[in-house]
């Protein structure tokens, strides 16, 4: 009896009690667990919020950033953005790195392209005169002449210069006492020949050493189809050597009284930009067998006429005309005939155009200054 009195109440319990009991310790623990819970999560609500001024000035700084690396180099990635676009329509996928380089020495090229078309202009301005010249003739200074003479002449052709040296050029102390007292240079021009050492050109050197006349321009070739390179290469040479106030081109079948053409040249020393000559035009030949066929005969319209321009016999332009000449000799275009090359070269420049009727030597008018042999 005793035993059974110390029993526990719950063994007392039917068994359905005792599963009602466990039941509440259970929901019990979990409620203790709620509780609990809901303590750690209003502690960890109690700490303090992040200031929304520091959020905002880690934004700022951020898109500061990314929109500095995307505006980096826009011109750059616009340009490749464009050559991709073609070399993509062209079948290409993506740009070489050759491409790349190609694009930095183009970009390096236009900027030396923009510094030469700023000092050309100025040199417009000037009269054609580039500040470098300039500062070379101050630097060394050369005796200005009136004018330098240049007969154009070619190989087997030897005839016609000794009949000119009998008529109107002087030679040995005459040739020099002419450029010293009055201010005139006379050379014969031409070219090499295709073939060094052919017994044409070995003749012009004989020439050459007895009369010490000739102007022999080594980097043009002698042919008839560049006489009008010829021409360029001829004012190259003469505005290289001398400070001359004119540059006179005389065909070797004419005739000249070189006194009456410095007293000529003389009346027009006023006049910086001169284009001095016999204007003409003409008829431009289309067909290949004519003689003087002009293969651009399509350039100059309809009407089939060439632009007004000295007569190839003579002609004289002003210092100013020939330094144009020289620096722009790489661009200036040609045509099959000298005089149409020349005339080409200053129909667009503010140039002074005189048809002075002295300079017709087919004319037989009073006080001209030329004639043809």
């Amino acid at each position: 009896m005793a035993g059974a009195e110390a029993r526990s109440p719950a063994s007392g319990r039917s068994p359905m009690a005792r599963r009602s009991l466990a039941t509440e310790k259970t929901w019990g623990e979990k409620d203790n667990m709620s509780r609990n819970s809901q303590n750690r999560i209003s502690g960890s609500a109690s700490r303090p919020p992040i200031p929304p001024l520091f959020l905002a000035l880690l934004a700022t700084m951020a898109a500061v950033y990314v929109a500095g690396r995307l505006w980096q180099d826009a011109e750059e990635r616009v340009y490749l953005m464009q050559e991709l676009d073609k070399k993509t329509s062209q079948g290409q996928s993506a740009i070489s790195v050759d491409d790349t380089l190609q694009v930095i020495t183009c970009r390096e090229q236009q900027k030396k392209l923009s510094a030469l078309e700023k000092e050309l202009a100025a040199a417009r301005e000037e009269g054609f005169v580039p500040k470098s010249l300039l500062k070379n003739d101050e630097a060394h200074p050369r005796k200005k002449i009136l004018a330098v003479i240049g007969i154009i002449t070619t190989y087997g052709r030897r005839k016609n210069r000794d009949a000119i040296r009998k008529a109107w050029m002087p030679t040995g102390s005459a040739l020099k006492k002419l450029a010293n007292e009055k201010g005139i240079i006379v050379r014969f021009v031409v070219g090499k020949s295709s073939k060094l050492g052919d017994s044409l050109h070995g003749e012009i050197d004989r020439e050459n050493k007895q009369t010490n006349d000739f102007i022999i321009l080594d980097d043009q070739l002698e042919s008839p189809e560049n006489r009008s390179k010829k021409m360029i290469s001829f004012l190259v040479h003469a505005v290289e050597n001398w400070e001359a106030e004119f540059f006179v081109k005389v065909n070797d079948d004419v005739f000249v009284n070189i006194d009456a053409l410095g007293a000529m040249l003389t009346s027009y020393l006023d006049k910086s930009r001169i284009y001095v000559g016999c204007m003409k035009s003409g008829e431009v030949f289309s067909e290949p067998t004519n003689r003087w066929y002009e293969p651009d005969w399509w350039k100059f319209g309809d009407a089939k006429s060439y632009f007004r321009h000295a007569s190839s016999d003579i002609f004289a332009i002003s210092r100013a005309l020939a330094q144009y000449v020289s620096m722009n000799r790489f661009i200036l275009r040609t045509y099959a005939h000298d005089d149409i090359s020349v005339g080409s070269w200053f129909i667009g420049l503010d140039v002074k155009h005189v048809n002075e009727l002295k300079f017709c030597c087919s004319s037989q008018s009073t006080g001209a200054i030329c004639a043809n042999a």
